[in-house]
């Protein structure tokens, strides 16, 4: 693995922004920053020789002038452009398997922008061996008028199996930032057959005692391991995709698993992973785990 963050330019205002969160992440791991732009040139027309040129100019460009404004923000930061000529996915992933992680910009979900990336993105985030960290338009000025209020990193954690990768990449953010990391687990309460109503407070309280129990062995080792990181853990007894983009508010990152083993036919990332990512707010970090 290279000591170098990765960030996917497109020349969207969520592209920008995730070159510069890929700067401040850089810059505080001590890696440096390599500025990645794919795509396949035009094929030139007899009424449009030039287009080959002006596409390759206009990427050029935008490397440039990204590379400017984040020397700037960050003077002693190495950062390298590398202007890539292939299809975009294939691209993003071959930059992507020997850096630190890729970062890329999301637009997230509204009531125009429908479905966060695109499929390149989904594809990207699919089948990433390494980190994929997923940021929106304007989340450098959201970080910087929220950062007294964006106080924990957030970790979405499954008791069905090991998440070593996604635990370490967890409590690493959290100790570079400084910050809290509240490690969350969903789950539904079990509903009696006999019952007629929601399970009693009682029973609720019963369940989350035992789950609380499992879910702070998991999290021992960790602990130990990063002794200055404080945790808070927290059982939900609701809806996992929910329930992520909620404890998401306000947070300065989300961390979220995604198996290896899931079929690469389809860009398949988890429905709880997709729904994070389409609706949290701060930036999301996918973390493929065995």
């Amino acid at each position: 693995m290279e000591a170098v963050v990765t960030a996917g330019l497109d020349g969207s205002p969520e592209s920008r922004s995730a070159a510069r969160w890929a700067a401040d992440e850089a810059a505080r791991r001590g890696l440096s920053l390599r500025l990645v732009h794919a795509s396949v040139p035009l094929a030139p027309t007899a009424a449009d020789i030039p287009s080959k040129n002006t596409q390759r100019h206009w990427a050029q460009r935008l490397l440039r002038d990204t590379e400017s404004e984040l020397r700037e923000l960050h003077p002693g930061l190495p950062i390298t452009t590398e202007l890539i000529s292939e299809e975009t996915t294939d691209a993003l992933l071959t930059a992507g398997e020997a850096c630190a992680m890729l970062v890329l910009g999301s637009r997230g979900i509204g009531p125009v922008a429908g479905f966060f990336l695109g499929d390149i993105g989904l594809h990207v985030v699919a089948r990433a061996d390494r980190p994929v960290v997923l940021v929106r338009a304007g989340e450098q000025q959201n970080d910087q008028a929220s950062r007294a209020e964006a106080t924990s990193v957030v970790v979405g954690l499954s008791l069905r199996r090991r998440c070593e990768e996604v635990l370490e990449f967890a409590f690493a953010a959290a100790a570079r930032r400084g910050t809290v990391l509240r490690a969350v687990h969903c789950r539904s309460l079990p509903v009696p057959a006999s019952a007629l109503w929601y399970p009693s407070p009682e029973a609720a309280e019963a369940v989350a005692r035992a789950v609380s129990q499992e879910l702070r062995t998991v999290l021992r080792p960790w602990q130990e391991r990063f002794p200055g990181v404080r945790v808070i853990d927290e059982v939900m007894f609701d809806s996992a995709a929910r329930a992520m983009a909620t404890v998401a508010s306000g947070s300065t990152l989300l961390v979220m698993g995604r198996r290896r083993d899931r079929p690469a036919l389809a860009p398949d990332i988890g429905p709880v992973a997709h729904a994070a990512i389409h609706h949290a707010i701060c930036p999301v970090a996918v973390v493929a785990h065995d």
